[in-house]
């Protein structure tokens, strides 16, 4: 082995880290969210954790947070939650940083 081939293996492990952790930071971020919408929708303590995942789920449809605003966006409309993207956005920005803080706590 190099020293350049140990460089290199120790910037791919440094790199799939920081990955994992913006990963588990997203999906940490969703499911708050989800838990957050539903207490803005009145939903029961189970109907909260299954649309908490349903909006996890939902992250997967697209790159980016597109899919999880339409889909709150969508439910909140419907349960008649006068709420309006930029809301939502402004929440997920916290949220973003409750997730962040929550992980970095935990490890």
């Amino acid at each position: 082995m190099t020293t350049f081939d140990d460089r290199e293996r120790a910037f791919e492990t440094q790199y799939a880290r920081e990955e994992e952790v913006a990963f588990r930071i997203v999906a940490r971020r969703n499911r708050l969210l989800g838990q957050w919408a539903a207490a803005q929708m009145g939903l029961t303590k189970e109907e909260s954790e299954a649309y908490a995942t349903a909006v996890v789920q939902a992250d997967f449809e697209e790159a980016g947070d597109e899919d999880v605003i339409r889909k709150l966006v969508s439910d909140l409309t419907a349960a008649n939650v006068a709420i309006d993207e930029a809301a939502i956005r402004r929440t997920i920005e916290e949220k973003t940083v409750e997730a962040r803080r929550q992980l970095m706590g935990s490890e």
